[in-house]
């Protein structure tokens, strides 16, 4: 008999999270932004949230919690209910490089891959001034000037990109915290500083208008977005790669009917010819197709921390360094 009321139990439950799954969304969404207002996430959620709307029935609500690199907002999604009616727009600095931090979430186990989103060019840019116009030219000016270049460090991707540029061209540079990318270009824009790497969105603006100058793309190929402007294999540092992206993520344990439907939801905002345009004025690559599901965002993922985490712990990189 207890048998029995387990099985009914289970077959309510059962039935209760199928209603669920396909009614959702029931109410609006929620999407975390783990960084303030203004920056380029934050830009890139507000078009992916109007856009899914119409096909989700419901508003998508942003909500901006930062701090801590992004961790505080993605533990705050990790914390959630899994019932997809909160998700996080996250990038390489929340799911990836925030293991500088004390977590109190697994990056790979307590969250449900949606989608990715875009690929994000990361750009080595200099003050306008500097005796090199192509990272092979910087090589070779620092060989002669030994200790005199300063390299920002506005987050850990940035300090991490840092290690690699010293691993592969033997050469030092001096680190100067900062702590976020607008008071660093500020700075590089008055000469205050040397070279800074940072997303194509940030930078084009000042590119364009002259008052700082782009070494390269750090992609292994060249953007859609920014096509004059070289990669590090071509500018003279090969295996210089730092590309930024933005994903989905949803709590652990929300439904595969609910994925599927966000994720959908993710597709065709990303096949909308008027999304991929606002992209490509904000610097921004729309991900691959193949890419745009959990599987491909799963795979990207696991690819970077693979990547990424000997670096960080070989280095030494933590919170402190930021």
């Amino acid at each position: 008999m207890r048998g029995f009321w387990a099985a009914l139990s289970l077959l309510i439950l059962s039935g209760i999270a199928v209603a669920e799954a396909q009614t959702f969304p029931s109410r609006p969404l929620t999407l975390i932004v783990p960084f303030p207002p203004g920056g380029s996430t934050d830009t890139a959620a507000r078009i992916m949230g109007e856009r899914m709307r119409t096909t989700l029935g419901q508003s998508v609500v942003i909500e901006n919690v930062g701090g801590a690199g992004g961790s505080i907002g993605v533990g705050r999604v990790a914390r959630a209910a899994p019932d997809g009616h909160t998700f996080d727009i996250g990038q390489w600095d929340t799911h990836v490089g925030s293991i500088i931090y004390k977590l109190d979430y697994d990056l790979e186990k307590d969250f449900e891959p949606i989608a990715l989103i875009s690929n994000n060019p990361q750009l080595m840019v200099a003050k306008k001034d500097l005796p090199a116009n192509t990272l092979g030219e910087l090589v070779a000016w620092m060989k002669d000037n030994p200790g005199k270049i300063n390299f920002v460090n506005q987050n850990a991707a940035a300090h991490v990109t840092g290690v690699l540029f010293e691993k592969l061209t033997k050469q030092k540079v001096q680190f100067i915290p900062y702590r976020g990318a607008g008071p660093a270009m500020t700075d590089l824009v008055s000469g205050t500083v040397d070279l800074l790497v940072v997303q194509g969105a940030v930078a084009l603006p000042q590119i364009r208008a002259g008052k700082i100058k782009a070494l390269a793309n750090l992609s292994a190929a060249r953007s859609a977005s920014m096509p004059d402007i070289p990669t590090s294999d071509e500018s003279g540092i090969a295996g210089l790669y730092m590309s930024g992206w933005f994903g989905f993520w949803a709590p652990k344990g929300t439904p595969k009917d609910v994925i599927a439907k966000l994720n959908a939801a993710t597709t065709e905002a990303l096949a909308d010819p008027a999304i991929q345009k606002r992209f490509s004025e904000l610097g921004l690559d729309v991900a691959p197709r193949a890419q745009q599901t959990p599987e491909g965002l799963t795979a990207f993922q696991k690819a970077e921390i693979e990547k990424w985490w000997p670096i960080i712990k070989s280095a030494g990189i933590g919170a402190q360094a930021q």
